[in-house]
């Protein structure tokens, strides 16, 4: 007996109907749910402990104290607190390298009773993205933007070891230590990889390359100017300081099991004016005293690099992650620091903060966004006293600097998308998305290595932004992804339209004049088809305008 159940074709094609439209009701109700402001309720989300929040504000406070005792003597007045989404999008650009979603905004607007920097960090500082981009612009420190020497070299595999550490908050110190001192094979050992990129030349580690990167990534101090010859212009370093330094590599060595120390090798060089090379002892420049007595040479640099004395150390990061969220660092160029100083307000403060605290990464990414230079206004509230020139460069006002490639790409494929881009994401979509990304810096201009150089913007810049196909291929009528065409399609109304596409590009709400503008352009469109097409221009006009690539 046959017990195989048939049903009759109209009853499958009826199931298939009822199940597509489910399908669909549910994928008008999540884009409807967006397009909707929020009802706000108490958040339950993981805060900080009070006393961990409050001493993280008490430093801020200390911070800026020091910056308006400055303000003061150079009677400067800062600028007035910058609205809640303002924050939010300066955060997430400097921590994901993309403006927030729709999502997200409709997420932080449905909570209220909570400190929304804090709040918002805690959850960038537990997402993928923003450990994945940090490790991006560390490992442009550490090894560059370029590929190295193959067969000894995995810069992803750095990458990631360095977006695992992040995410772990693994103190700092730790993560210098084991670049420096790392051992192993490239592939199974990744921290590796910091030593093997400089493998170009196939002769083993390049020791000069390495003191020079130790010295600028970790330590803040340009020695390698001193590499050819001794120090002009009043500088204070010799050759004998860069090569010394070198000399801690002079034993790194290659072998069947990877990288390893061998004892009897040892660095040579011939100084200028030699005709000879010679053994250069491993020395520092400076501290001596910090130097361990028993250890490997790297990992006895490493260690005096780290030391808790050796403030250079943390300078040189406080430095750094102060550049990452402004776009612009304290001291300039990002990696040359004076070691006796002079030192810029608030340096020495967040220094020493990060020294008490284990080198703790997260925490000196909250305290700094909870002073009053990060979240203070970019522009003046008083049109008959604009932000000067003066007054931005001492802090009083947050700086305006344009986005740099990789995050003008992100935005733009962010905005397009009205839920967040993020690891929940199917795979193919955030594959096609760092593709994307990747030839759009390519052919918008890498700015290589981590410099934070506010170069101005080309002319070839911004017209591969007006024609080429970033903004057009993600504002054109496309149903099933661009958030242009969902709004058209099924916003209730032109205000909420209007009011969605300025959030999810200006992660702001339209003014009075601009809202009664655009919808009135959508109000002009006669059909179902003409309001999809005024919004894709919409999308196209506010993705081309300054305010949205530039970080304010």
């Amino acid at each position: 007996m046959n017990s195989t159940l048939t049903f009759p074709n109209w009853l499958l094609r009826l199931r298939n109907t009822v199940i597509l439209a489910g399908v669909g009701a549910a994928a008008v109700w999540g884009v409807l749910e967006l397009l909707r402001p929020p009802v706000g309720h108490v958040s339950n989300a993981l805060r900080l402990p009070k006393q961990k929040l409050d001493d993280i504000l008490q430093t801020a406070k200390r911070v800026d104290a020091d910056f308006e005792k400055s303000w003061e003597q150079k009677q400067l007045k800062p600028t007035a607190k910058a609205d809640d989404l303002t924050l939010v999008r300066r955060l997430s650009l400097a921590l994901t390298g993309s403006i927030p979603s729709l999502q997200e905004i409709r997420a932080l607007e449905s909570v209220k009773d909570v400190d929304t920097t804090q709040w918002w960090l805690t959850q960038l500082l537990a997402d993928r993205r923003t450990s994945d981009y940090l490790a991006e612009r560390l490992a442009r420190v550490y090894v560059g933007i370029e590929d190295g020497p193959f067969l000894i070299y995995r810069r992803r595999r750095l990458v990631d070891w360095l977006s695992d550490s992040l995410q772990k908050n693994r103190p700092y110190d730790q993560i210098a230590r084991a670049l420096i001192d790392s051992k192993g094979v490239w592939t199974t050992s990744p921290e590796v990889n910091f030593i093997t990129v400089t493998n170009e030349n196939k002769k083993g580690p390049d020791e000069a390359k390495l003191a020079a990167r130790v010295s600028r990534a970790f330590l803040g101090v340009q020695m390698d100017c001193v590499q050819c010859h001794d120090g002009k212009l009043g500088s204070t370093w010799k050759q004998s300081d860069f090569h010394q330094m070198a000399a801690y590599f002079g034993q790194t060595d290659f072998a069947l099991n990877g990288l390893r120390d061998d004892p009897k090798k040892n660095y040579k060089f011939r100084y200028l004016g030699k005709t000879e090379e010679e053994v250069v002892p491993a020395m520092v420049a400076w501290k001596p005293e910090l130097l361990p007595q028993q250890g490997s040479p790297r990992a006895k640099l490493a260690n005096w690099v780290t030391a808790k004395e050796n403030k250079a150390f943390a300078r040189t990061i406080v430095n750094r992650m102060w550049a990452l969220l402004f776009n612009r660092p304290l001291i300039a160029p990002v990696d040359d620091i004076p070691l006796e100083g002079p030192f810029p307000e608030g340096l020495e403060i967040l220094a020493d903060d990060f020294i008490a605290h284990g080198s703790d990464l997260q925490r000196l990414i909250r305290v700094i966004a909870s002073t009053r230079m990060f979240q203070q206004s970019s522009h003046s509230a008083d049109p008959s006293h604009p932000v000067t020139e003066g007054a931005e460069k001492c802090w009083a006002a947050f700086p305006l600097t344009r986005l740099r490639p990789e995050q003008m790409a992100g935005s733009v494929i962010q905005a397009s998308s009205l839920s967040t881009i993020d690891a929940e994401t199917h795979v193919l979509f955030r594959i096609k998305r760092d593709i994307d990304v990747g030839n759009f810096v390519k052919r918008y201009g890498d700015s290589g290595e981590d410099t934070f150089d506010d170069a101005g913007g080309t002319i070839p810049q911004r017209l591969l932004l007006m024609n080429g196909n970033m903004i057009s291929e993600n504002t054109k009528n496309n149903p099933l992804v661009n958030a242009s065409t969902r709004i058209g399609m099924l916003a209730p109304n032109h205000a909420m339209a209007v009011e969605a596409a300025y959030l999810s590009i200006f992660t702001r709400r339209p003014n009075a004049e601009e809202a009664a503008h655009f919808a009135g352009l959508l109000t002009s469109a006669k059909s179902g088809n003409s309001r999809t097409n005024a919004m894709t221009d919409l999308f196209w006009t506010l993705m081309n305008a300054t305010e949205f690539s530039w970080n304010h």
